[in-house]
């Protein structure tokens, strides 16, 4: 959706083909059991500027996020929040004065993002997150409560396999930029309004097609009609389009988790974390959606919950929330949706060995693309934007 926002802002007439019901790809509304849920939950940075960019462009209004500066707090235990101080002084000073956290720990903190600044938020050759920062002496709470879930929320990839390269671009722009670039957004619609649909109308005011629910199984047919194509479907789907595509990848989930409790239920905080079972962070989709009562546990990775059924994992997080929320009560229904292919593994090195094929006629996109990014929605936007800009000036030619 992003390629055809940009390639329409620049006159020229797309077509989209969409196979599901709505547009959005791993971003977007999904209709299940009658009830309207996304099918994940999704922090966006203010980091984000090509995305936010196209939101605008489309139209998508301002108050559809809801911003605020960094703040990662937990149920118990932990919060770190980044102060009113000019960047970089606010997150410094934001760490300087976390709570749950020792002194030392504290000041190792500081230490270690100067030493980020110093290598210019690279190393050579990428090594795995969790040995990178048992290099620098990032161990214990700090690691547990912070420098972990910012990976595994960033990468969708455990630290023990985690890019440490692709970490460091996530954390360069973010907490090592200015301090609106890591302000915190959480979206107040639901995901397929809060770009997919407004960028298929764009597309169709300037004379393009979205055409939902069709499928394209060979390309040959549409490199008979289309001057263009623009290839922007999962990793796992392009060996059916392009049989000669060799790149191989390995996927990890993400699980969403929705419980429906009585309306009075609601989170001292839009987003809270949870640092001691299978859920990592719960959103207050009545903050938020105004959905009252809705609670949605978020479980980034692979990991032991794999294991479970669908009802179980409703019940584990439900007794995970319940511990830390008294007179939470008994959910009303819950709602588990599994993306067991969210994004690739963010290996060391996945973007060098993850290049793909020029093929005439051809162009990718798509988060796993990027370069340099982890496989974030910033990421799919900028693929789709680079994608765009080459048709045009190989057209313009």
């Amino acid at each position: 959706m992003a390629a055809g926002v940009a390639l329409a802002e620049r006159g020229l007439r797309v077509t989209v083909f969409e196979s599901g019901p709505v547009p959005g790809g791993r971003a977007r509304r999904v209709v299940s059991q009658g009830h309207e849920l996304d099918n994940g939950q999704h922090i966006f940075v203010g980091a984000y500027t090509e995305l936010f960019r196209l939101m605008r462009t489309v139209g998508v209004a301002s108050d559809a996020l809801l911003r605020y500066p960094l703040e990662v707090r937990y149920a118990r235990d932990f919060s770190l929040r980044s102060l009113w101080f000019p960047a970089p002084l606010g997150l410094l000073a934001g760490l300087l004065f976390a709570h749950g956290v020792s002194f030392a720990e504290r000041l190792g903190a500081l230490r270690f993002m100067a030493t980020l600044r110093q290598i210019g938020f690279h190393v050579e050759p990428d090594i795995s997150v969790r040995q990178f920062l048992d290099d620098h002496g990032q161990f214990d709470r700090m690691r547990h409560y912070l420098w972990a879930p910012l990976c595994v929320s960033a990468l969708n990839t455990p630290l023990e396999q985690a890019s440490t390269n692709a970490f460091l671009a996530a954390l360069r722009d973010t907490i090592g930029s200015n301090g609106a670039a890591s302000d915190f957004l959480l979206p107040r619609v639901d995901l397929s309004r809060l770009f997919p649909e407004p960028a298929g109308e764009f597309i169709r005011a300037h004379g393009g097609e979205v055409r939902c629910g069709t499928t394209i199984r060979n390309l040959e047919e549409l490199k008979s009609r289309f001057g263009k194509i623009i290839v922007a479907v999962g990793p796992h789907q392009l060996k059916t389009l392009l049989p000669e595509v060799a790149a191989e990848f390995t996927y990890q989930p993400i699980y969403t988790c929705y419980l429906q409790y009585a309306p009075q239920v609601q989170l001292p905080l839009p987003m809270l974390g949870l640092a001691e079972g299978v859920v990592q962070w719960v959103f207050d989709r009545g903050a938020l959606l105004g959905e009252k009562g809705r609670l949605a546990c978020v479980i980034s990775a692979q990991g032991d919950h794999q294991q479970m059924t669908l009802e179980e994992l409703a019940e584990r997080c439900h007794r995970e929330l319940a511990a830390v929320l008294p007179g939470l009560g008994i959910p009303q229904w819950s709602r588990v949706i599994a993306e067991k292919r969210a994004t690739i593994l963010c290996a060391p090195g996945i973007k060098q060995r993850a290049a793909l094929p020029a093929i005439a006629g051809v162009v990718f996109a798509g988060d796993y693309t990027d370069p340099e990014y982890p496989p974030t929605l910033e990421a799919a936007v900028r693929s789709g934007v680079r994608a765009a800009e080459l048709i045009t000036s190989e057209v313009a030619q």
